[in-house]
């Protein structure tokens, strides 16, 4: 048995900076709250735990008086900052630069619509971190689609202005396109702005490439993360053979019949160390593989 771990998989550099403004802060004996999980991965949260990170809602920011708070990547809308600067808050400001320029289009797109009687519809997840931050720009007067079965909810017969949170599907996004562009009154009056973070976006592919080589492939990443669901589908469509899993210990002995190569994978919030530990734990419970 050979194990390969996917030199692409791991962290993007949004979250790499996230966790890297973290631990300067912590390693300076300071407290430190994250507003929400500054990763959607369970395990790489509960390391950032034992070194004193604080994860918080914002039901209890709002009622904070002071001390540090660190934005994940993911970004906040406008009034999490003047929340802050009412409650004497130290911000530390982690949000991804693919994110804080979406923010600004969607301000923009906004601006330019508004005049026009438009609309401003993203396709993302309702009530992922970055949507709302998103939608926050604009004081929640946007449209959020997660498909195109949600394209019920836009008025065909006025202008619409379509944007994308960062780690969407690039396929979905265009057959989002081409279902306004097929319904608009007027194609001219339809604005469309790739916004998708190719880091992200260019996985795909590599990833499809990647889980057809193997006989096994093991998908490592939160339950909680987005983009850990886009890509794993993308990994079982391109071998049904692949398994999605949090933590070493819901590794499954059958899943390993007869497997020769095992590739190891992962989403853009799950740590290398993760993967790593996984694929130790499939060498020590399954066999002896050369681990490349």
């Amino acid at each position: 048995m050979l194990i390969e771990i996917d030199d692409k998989s791991g962290f993007c550099f949004g979250v790499v900076t996230a966790i890297g403004k973290a631990e300067q802060s912590l390693t300076k004996g300071e407290t430190v709250f994250s507003l929400g999980d500054i990763v959607h991965n369970r395990v790489e949260m509960q390391r950032l735990e034992e070194l004193g990170l604080h994860s918080i809602r914002h039901e209890k920011f709002e009622t904070l008086q002071g001390g540090t708070v660190l934005i994940r990547a993911h970004g906040e809308p406008p009034t999490t900052y003047e929340r802050a600067l009412r409650n004497g808050i130290r911000l530390i400001d982690a949000t991804c630069p693919v994110v804080a320029k979406l923010q600004k289009r969607v301000l923009e797109a906004y601006k330019q619509m508004k005049p026009l009687g438009g609309q401003v519809v993203i396709l993302g997840k309702r009530g992922h971190a970055e949507v709302v931050g998103l939608t926050g720009q604009v004081d929640g007067d946007a449209i959020v689609i997660e498909g195109v079965e949600d394209l019920e909810s836009v008025d065909f017969s006025r202008p619409i202005y379509l944007l994308s949170q960062t780690t969407q599907s690039l396929t979905l996004f265009e057959q989002v396109k081409q279902e306004i562009l097929n319904r608009t009154a007027d194609p001219a009056s339809v604005s469309v702005h790739d916004t998708i973070c190719r880091q992200v976006a260019n996985r795909e592919p590599h990833l499809r490439e990647f889980a057809g080589r193997f006989d096994t492939v093991i998908f490592v990443c939160g339950r909680k993360s987005s983009n850990g669901k886009v890509l794993f589908d993308v990994c079982r469509k391109a071998n049904p053979r692949s398994y999605s899993i949090e933590e070493e210990t819901e590794l499954q002995a059958e899943w390993f019949d007869g497997t020769e190569r095992v590739g190891i994978c992962g989403a853009t919030s799950t740590p290398k160390w993760l993967m790593e530990r996984v694929a130790e734990a499939i060498k020590t419970r399954f066999g002896q593989p050369d681990q490349k």
